[in-house]
């Protein structure tokens, strides 16, 4: 969990195809746009792709990651999940699980997957970025940076006296919801018959 803000000059660097908005109403074609976005991503790499949520189900807001876990394990997607709610992985077990990710898949891409906190405009975004990020930043807890490429999802707004407060007090309406969006957009991408071929040519031909 850690806070966002985006200022007129990062604006500017955000890929369209980077972010969209989760509304009632959320479009097929939003959603086609962030499957095209993590394919090209995943794609990109000859490494294997594991799926790491962050996230704690004692908290409302911070459940997100463990809620996405739990989404794509019942899918049975093709990639490795790390967090779900039965195990989820928080800042108690972190490093735990980092060390046993590195120690099962040899040099993995890890996709980080957290929630976020953000101003009320910004509520119900779910946008990607290169790059690890922070878990915990928020609520100012002292976590490793995970993750090759990551994914974030604005749950509630940022109270920058109370973070905690903004966490327990979200919506899980809005988290139910954006967990739907986001382990369909994977579930999408790890079913894609181009990825599954770019894989098994990859794992053949080095």
């Amino acid at each position: 969990m850690w806070p966002f803000s985006m200022n007129k000059k990062s604006k500017k660097i955000v890929d369209a195809a980077s972010y969209i908005s989760v509304k009632e109403t959320t479009e097929e074609a939003e959603i086609e746009k962030m499957v095209s976005k993590l394919e090209d991503i995943f794609y990109s790499t000859s490494k294997e792709i594991v799926i790491l949520c962050i996230g704690s189900d004692r908290s409302t807001g911070d459940s997100l990651g463990p809620m996405v876990g739990k989404l794509l394990e019942e899918r049975n997607i093709s990639y490795p999940v790390y967090g779900t709610l039965k195990e989820p992985v928080h800042a108690l077990n972190i490093k735990k699980v980092l060390k046993k990710i590195h120690e099962s898949h040899e040099d993995p891409f890890v996709f980080g997957i957290d929630a976020c906190l953000g101003d009320e405009r910004q509520v119900g975004y779910i946008l990607m970025r290169e790059g690890p990020f922070i878990p915990g930043n928020a609520v100012n807890r002292v976590l490793p940076s995970v993750g090759d490429y990551h994914l974030k999802a604005i749950v509630n707004t940022l109270d920058p006296l109370s973070p905690v407060h903004s966490l327990n007090s979200t919506r899980l309406y809005t988290v139910l919801k954006l967990a739907e969006i986001i382990s369909e957009i994977i579930a999408r991408v790890a079913g894609n018959d181009r990825i599954s071929r770019g894989n098994e040519e990859k794992s053949i031909f080095g």
